[in-house]
């Protein structure tokens, strides 16, 4: 389908583009003749359509890199410098790694062990972990009680309920977060007070901001140094690109 739309966009460059004002001269028989010599070719050789296409996607893929990277650049101290976001992995590491998760999202949780396995071995990325909310109101209050733990009980604590969010399998409610929360020994009468404060809320709603900035639409997004890579990313990719930025 997508290349199906890609092609339909080539072929009508043709009557939009570099070639409008040559058909508009064009006498009607020309134009026909012109459009009838045209299909010909593309029936005979059907492989130039796919050609122009990739080379279409292949500049596409190029302009949204090139834009990325100008939005990482504008909004560096807000990705990577936020002031509250939790940081984990090695926080001197000469790669940071900054990760938008929203916990009932199923590649998030197919990504959260890749990146934990990439920690471990690598032992020099920095991890940044950002609360991106976006599937309904169970991950609202997923993120609410995550960031209630760090606000109350601290990094550690964070990291341990954020693992177990992403592997529960429950329905979020807060009997479930009460429950949970009482597994990890935490007062949950501090936390429920915090969930719904202003300093949680003020958290969350700066990074949904910061991700509207970066035309951020989906869980998980990654930023590595100046790239942001959109979406799930096998361990492999991510050590090679993890290669690649460290020259």
């Amino acid at each position: 389908m997508k290349r199906l739309i890609a092609t339909t966009a080539l072929l009508g460059s043709l009557a939009t583009g570099a070639f409008a004002a040559d058909l508009k001269e064009m006498t009607d028989a020309e134009r026909a003749l012109f459009r009838a010599e045209v299909r010909s070719y593309l029936m005979e050789n059907p492989e130039v359509i796919m050609q122009a296409v990739e080379v279409l996607q292949q500049r596409e893929q190029q302009q949204q890199l090139r834009a990325d990277f100008d939005l990482v650049t504008e909004n560096a101290e807000a990705i990577f410098n936020d002031g509250y976001s939790y940081v984990g992995g090695n926080p001197e590491g000469d790669i940071v790694l900054v990760e938008f998760l929203d916990y009932r999202c199923g590649y998030c949780r197919k990504a959260h062990d890749e990146v934990a396995e990439l920690l471990e071995k690598d032992g020099n990325i920095k991890l940044i972990v950002k609360e991106l909310p976006i599937l309904g109101d169970a991950s609202v209050l997923a993120s609410r009680f995550a960031v209630a733990v760090k606000q109350v009980a601290g990094d550690e604590s964070y990291k341990a309920v954020g693992d177990a969010l992403m592997s529960f399998k429950g329905d979020v409610t807060m009997p479930s977060l009460q429950r949970l929360g009482k597994t990890f020994g935490l007062d949950m009468e501090a936390i429920e007070a915090r969930m719904n404060s202003d300093e949680v809320t003020a958290e969350i709603s700066q990074t949904r901001a910061l991700a509207s900035v970066l035309a951020i639409t989906g869980t998980p997004t990654f930023v590595m140094k100046d790239e942001m890579l959109r979406g799930y990313l096998p361990l492999e990719q991510m050590q090679a690109i993890v290669a690649d930025k460290r020259g």
